[in-house]
């Protein structure tokens, strides 16, 4: 039975008509149409559906509307602006730190959110910050080299 909920998601108040414990995940994709984010393990062990809320990074396949309730939702589709890339963006396609890029949109929101937090991390917080997310194809030491890269030009 659906209810009438409102989430705030890259700064745009949405009414959904929902079961609260819909996931943040299902919300996004199919009643908002909000791709970037993945779908990957559905457990909250890969990653691949991260997002931000309140700045911290976010298993929104684990986490249900009604979690997010007056919350700010940031998805991928918020970090470009007027057709520049969100440094983080920009960094992970300079050093190629993708290869199928599935993992992509989740490892940059958790980079962002860290980055947000701890604008100099050290080699080893970025792989701290990161064991929440899983590549697949293993671009890991260029996925450290992008979030350096990010950090070095002011990339929150």
């Amino acid at each position: 039975m659906g209810q009438k909920l409102e989430i705030d998601v890259n700064g745009k108040k949405h009414q959904l008509d929902a079961d609260p414990e819909t996931s943040l995940l299902e919300a996004l994709r199919e009643d908002l149409g909000m791709t970037g984010t993945k779908y990957g393990c559905g457990e909250s062990r890969c990653g691949a559906c991260t997002v931000l809320v309140d700045g911290v990074p976010t298993h929104s396949c684990v986490t249900t509307i009604a979690d997010v309730k007056g919350a700010k939702v940031q998805t991928i589709e918020s970090l470009e602006k007027n057709g520049t890339l969100h440094p983080v963006q920009e960094a992970f396609l300079e050093t190629g730190a993708f290869q199928c890029g599935y993992c992509v949109s989740g490892m940059v929101m958790t980079a962002v959110g860290l980055l947000k937090s701890n604008p100099h991390p050290t080699e080893a917080q970025i792989v701290e910050y990161m064991s929440g997310n899983v590549c697949r194809c293993g671009a890991y030491p260029r996925i450290v080299e992008a979030i350096q890269k990010a950090a070095q030009s002011g990339g929150k």
